[in-house]
């Protein structure tokens, strides 16, 4: 399991990420609403643990802009806030469940792996931002459009829709978009990528080139409150 861990109490963070990688579960924290936009948009998470108090964006805030860009991860708040008007405010802004503090570890554990077990219906797609593709067929989805891809373009898609955030090498690539090894030219797969980075112009992800490794793609940073990295 990777949780998304959104906590300015450093000491609590760092307490959780230790208890929690012992039992198993991945965790990468970030301190803010703004620093876990950035984060969801670059990477797949099975549930975000986040607390309400947080600087710059609250939690409610940064939970109902997550699901406004259609971004279906379990949310589980944790929080100090433990009246009933706080929860209800909470799952109302789109959070799965909430577990006020002090809480028991095991609780703690339990609840993040039944949120990831109930989340189960979505294994069958990638998402980044508003993008998601269908591990079976390769289709893809912006804001419920599906995108008219070349199977070429189709299969380099999903290479790099399966690890959001993180290069896809060149090799690689070639050897997944042209499986039978033979390219027509040395540079086909810069052309797919090219074909394919401008019928994603006007979305809300981007694929980046890594000179002499490969490609990545992300959401775009001016989409999630920076500026975007220039390709």
């Amino acid at each position: 399991m990777k949780v998304l861990l959104v906590e300015d109490d450093l000491d609590l963070s760092a307490a959780l990420s230790r208890v929690l990688t012992r039992r198993g579960i991945h965790v990468e924290h970030c301190t803010d609403g703004v620093q876990a936009l950035v984060h969801l948009g670059a990477g797949q998470y099975d549930v975000v643990m986040l607390d309400l108090g947080l600087p710059v964006m609250d939690g409610l805030q940064l939970v109902s802009k997550v699901r406004a860009r259609g971004n279906e991860v379990p949310v589980l708040v944790v929080t100090a806030r433990g009246a009933v008007g706080d929860r209800v405010a909470g799952l109302n802004a789109g959070a799965d469940d909430y577990l006020a503090k002090p809480f028991d570890l095991d609780e703690l554990e339990a609840r993040l792996r039944a949120l990831c077990r109930r989340a189960g219906g979505n294994a069958g797609e990638m998402r980044c931002g508003s993008l998601r593709v269908e591990r079976a067929s390769h289709v893809a989805y912006v804001d419920g459009r599906a995108l008219e891809l070349t199977p070429r373009e189709s299969a380099l898609l999903a290479a790099l829709m399966e690890r959001p955030g993180h290069a896809v090498t060149k090799e690689r690539l070639m050897a997944l978009v042209f499986p039978s090894g033979q390219a027509p030219q040395s540079d086909a797969v810069e052309v797919v990528a090219h074909r394919l980075r401008k019928k994603l112009l006007d979305t809300d992800v981007q694929i980046t080139t890594l000179r002499g490794v490969g490609y990545l793609i992300q959401q775009s940073q001016d989409s999630a409150g920076g500026r975007a990295p220039q390709p």
